[in-house]
């Protein structure tokens, strides 16, 4: 891949981040020569995944005239209704959407296995606004590659011991005896999720730290609301909560067992790219 030709792609985004025009064309090269028809992205909310499948899907269509399609784990969460019965039948934090147990995982290893097989899919939609799945869908295929991406791809299930004391004030205040987290774990460890994730070539985003997780989470909520903030700072904190056990855990076991592996700074910045050949 030329880096000119990427290097305008990023500039048109507003990228201007050698490091990661570099990671891109990395990744685009390693696609092609591996001959991939799944790639799976993965990072901390706010790490630059999304936007990267997507130029990695443009980048592809580009150079290399591979029809391609990006799936994102976003777009299969649970209807509000799905969420409100699990939040009564196994536990209320099981209502914000975004651990695992809050996704339509077999729907999205439908779409995944019939894509695969050369199949036309109408795919979901979800609407963060009204934190709701659409009653429009968007009709994919057939392609000859899947970029699926989302914060907790790849991610596999902690130990049970791991699973005892809380990480912070949300799990020690709202799942006292655990229950939240053990159910997560489990949905995680299930042979669903793990189908999914199945993919010839992973890539993750390594966030440094949590505090610039929730840093770039709020600079996201600015953007996608022109200046203006849907949840304050300090709501955006305990959002982040949720997310926070799975985090940590992808930090430490995912560095280690993902294909490419791109380190950010805290300002956002690419600080380095490691291939596992």
């Amino acid at each position: 891949m030329e880096l000119t030709t990427i290097s305008a792609l990023a500039d048109a985004q507003g990228i201007h981040d050698r490091g990661f025009i570099k990671a891109l064309a990395l990744v685009a090269r390693e696609v092609t020569r591996r001959n991939v028809r799944t790639v799976g992205i993965s990072g901390s909310q706010g790490s630059g995944k999304s936007t990267f499948a997507r130029m990695l899907s443009e980048l592809l269509m580009t150079e290399s005239d591979q029809k391609n399609t990006t799936l994102s784990l976003d777009d299969f969460y649970k209807t509000r209704a799905e969420r409100t019965q699990l939040a009564a039948t196994l536990h209320p934090l099981f209502l914000t959407r975004g651990v695992p147990g809050t996704h339509d995982v077999r729907l999205m290893l439908d779409v995944k296995n019939r894509l695969l097989q050369g199949a036309v899919v109408d795919v979901p939609v979800f609407d963060k606004g009204s934190d709701d799945r659409r009653k429009q869908t968007r009709r994919i295929g057939p392609v000859q590659l899947i970029i699926l991406e989302g914060w907790c791809f790849s991610a596999v299930a902690q130990d049970e011991a791991a699973l005892q004391l809380p990480v912070n004030e949300l799990e020690r205040l709202q799942d006292p005896q655990a229950v939240w987290r053990k159910a997560v774990n489990q949905k995680l460890a299930g042979s669903d999720y793990q189908a999914l994730f199945e993919v010839e070539l992973s890539v993750f985003f390594q966030a440094p730290d949590m505090e610039s997780i929730i840093r770039w989470r709020l600079e996201q909520e600015l953007r996608f609301n022109q200046g203006a903030l849907s949840m304050t700072e300090q709501q955006i904190r305990e959002f982040v909560q949720h997310y926070q056990r799975l985090t940590d855990w992808m930090l430490q076991d995912r560095s280690g067992s993902s294909d490419i592996v791109i380190a950010l700074n805290q300002d956002h910045s690419v600080s380095g790219v490691s291939l596992d050949d």
